[in-house]
């Protein structure tokens, strides 16, 4: 497969994001959004995923950070579609169950070039830390939609907030990892019956 990275800069009145995405990475991850428990997601994301991630922003925070945080999910979604190419010879489905200590959840990724995001998680407290939790679904919304992948998330049991949250981003990089694999009996083959994804 070709070099599959992408660097990617979304600026609006309300956020200055950048990402730089390594499908073939290591695990590195740099972040700087200004939201520190974020940042700690992303990380999961690059070290489960095995992908090589920068993320730096700046955004509103001094209104909330909502806009930011889903910024920072158009733009990861931007660069995931840019960096997977034409997804020839990818897997294209991905899934994962992650758990740690009481809470279990499970994702499934589909490359399908059609957007498309359920979310199944209830939270015991409405923020970790100072981290609203509903901001969870507002991250994968827009990654989902600029990405182009059907993505089903689940968290199967959890009473802890931050472990259920670990549980998420942990399994969403280990589900993207096999989604984008390399599939060595279908090198250049679209995963698809109808020719193109």
């Amino acid at each position: 497969m070709n070099q599959r990275t992408a660097s990617v800069r979304r600026d609006t009145l309300e956020t200055r994001i950048s990402v730089e995405l390594n499908l073939d990475g290591t695990g590195q991850c740099h972040t700087e959004t200004g939201i520190p428990f974020l940042d700690h997601m992303l990380d999961q994301i690059a070290r489960h995923g095995m992908v090589d991630l920068d993320v730096r922003a700046e955004g509103d925070l001094h209104i909330d950070d909502h806009h930011t945080v889903e910024d920072i999910g158009i733009t990861l979604g931007q660069a995931l579609a840019q960096a997977i190419g034409d997804k020839k010879g990818i897997r294209r489905y991905g899934h994962a169950y992650v758990p740690l200590d009481e809470a279990l959840s499970r994702v499934v990724i589909d490359f399908s070039g059609r957007p498309g995001l359920e979310m199944h998680a209830d939270f015991r407290r409405s923020h970790i830390g100072q981290f609203d939790v509903d901001l969870f679904h507002e991250f994968f919304q827009g990654l989902v939609n600029h990405a182009w992948i059907t993505l089903h998330v689940d968290c199967l049991r959890g009473d802890n907030a931050h472990h259920v949250a670990e549980t998420i981003f942990k399994a969403f990089g280990r589900a993207l990892r096999e989604a984008a694999e390399e599939d060595p009996r279908g090198a250049g083959i679209t995963p698809s019956t109808k020719g193109s994804l």
